[in-house]
């Protein structure tokens, strides 16, 4: 009896695949495309959280006047320009017990009645 051949299709189009027995594809865009697929929702949530910290720091980064070292400012200004608390990249706690939160070398430390005094990290 003769094998019958097994018709193989590209995982993303569905063309009928020519070539070699161990190909998956029928092109480097279905490639692409597959793999991309695959990977989007992991992608979209990073996305999402590496555009939260860039707005972060760049709110902080607005607030600190040309210069100064420090600034305060209130939670309400901070939320008004779209500031998410929830994201920071490192916290520092300080020896007086005073914890600093970071997004990337912009932080700031949560001080009384909603105020916040906002920092810059000195390069070492």
């Amino acid at each position: 009896m003769l094998k019958q051949k097994e018709t193989r299709t590209c995982r993303l189009c569905e063309k009928t695949l020519k070539g070699r027995s161990d190909k998956k594809f029928c092109d480097d865009y279905c490639r692409a495309a597959y793999n991309n697929e695959l990977k989007s929702a992991v992608n979209n949530y990073i996305r999402k959280v590496n555009h939260a910290l860039s707005k972060n720091r760049r709110i902080l980064e607005g607030l600190i006047p040309g210069g100064a070292p420090t600034a305060k400012t209130n939670r309400d200004k901070l939320i008004e320009q779209g500031f998410q608390f929830k994201y920071h990249t490192c916290q520092y706690a300080a020896r007086n017990g005073n914890t600093y939160f970071y997004c990337y070398e912009y932080g700031y430390l949560p001080l009384e009645n909603n105020w916040f005094l906002i920092v810059k990290r000195q390069e070492d």
